[in-house]
């Protein structure tokens, strides 16, 4: 039962003792949330926050990813993931994403894994991705997780697939040699996808029954959306978030209060300057539970 990135939870009520069991595979546990965010505050904290002109600018996908890492980080149920029909406590905060290396039809694809601290602020996740970025847009760059499929790949098929299969086996029976999975993103706490960037809506991913990502979130197209504002309907600039988790984790209240805190964060963004883990205020949470 000991697992390298996680605490096997044995204190756990009947109902989530035996869901794993009954809903074995996470992809038949899929729970789909959507919302949008009015973007108007957050850009006015970009704009300071570039003021100085930094060498790597600050952004929205930045943001997103802080207030992703700390509502994990400060909703502890989040950080939970099913394996072979146990439940886990993972041991750190992490998040995922792919990088084009180049927007073009053939351009490589790297993957970005990023390990938060609890006492990282925006400013961290920054600097992480510029550094990660920077060695990631390099060309001939290629990650592990990507190195180890390329290899799997060039072998004859007839080896290929059965050494594949038995690396499944591996896995779901936690087997599997740490090195080849440190690096795959869905072994993260969640995975992302900027489809805004590629010029897509907003849209949901499926989940894997491989690994233990038990999150993922797709983040659509920026642009003039409907808010209501004192009961009528104006246009701001905006864009949706759909979150795919696994149901099993948490019930749908813990949910619903996760996300509305995660809207918090990304329509009031200097809270994005504390630390991931600092709790919220009484007034904070009041907050909270109005939306």
């Amino acid at each position: 039962m000991g697992r390298f990135d996680g605490e096997y939870l044995k204190d756990i009520d009947g109902m989530h003792f035996i869901m794993p069991f009954i809903m074995p595979n996470r992809c038949d546990n899929e729970a789909f949330f959507a919302f949008q965010i009015d973007l108007s505050n957050l850009n006015e904290y970009i704009n300071k926050k570039n003021a100085s002109d930094p060498e790597y600018k600050y952004n929205i996908f930045q943001c997103i990813v802080t207030a992703a890492l700390k509502i994990i980080t400060l909703r502890s149920k989040l950080s939970i993931f099913i394996h072979d029909e146990r439940m886990y406590k993972r041991n750190e905060v992490s998040a995922a994403f792919t990088v084009k290396q180049e927007f073009q039809d053939d351009g490589g694809e790297v993957l970005c894994f990023i390990h938060a601290k609890p006492e990282w602020t925006i400013d961290d996740v920054h600097n992480e991705l510029h550094r990660q970025l920077l060695k990631l847009k390099s060309k001939g760059y290629v990650d592990e997780s990507s190195s180890f499929m390329d290899k799997f790949n060039a072998l004859p098929k007839f080896i290929s697939r059965p050494a594949m299969r038995l690396v499944c086996w591996l896995e779901k029976h936690n087997l599997v040699p740490t090195a080849l999975i440190e690096t795959d993103p869905y072994h993260s706490s969640i995975v992302l996808a900027n489809l805004g960037s590629i010029g897509l809506p907003e849209g949901f991913h499926h989940l894997t029954n491989w690994g233990t990502t038990s999150m993922f979130l797709v983040i659509g197209k920026m642009g003039l959306m409907p808010f209501f504002d004192n009961g009528e309907t104006v246009f701001k600039q905006g864009v949706k978030l759909g979150f795919t988790i696994d149901e099993r984790i948490a019930d749908g209240y813990y949910f619903s209060k996760s996300i509305k805190m995660m809207e918090l964060f990304l329509e009031e963004p200097e809270l994005l300057d504390r630390p991931l883990n600092e709790k919220l205020s009484d007034e904070l949470w009041q907050r909270v539970n109005m939306k």
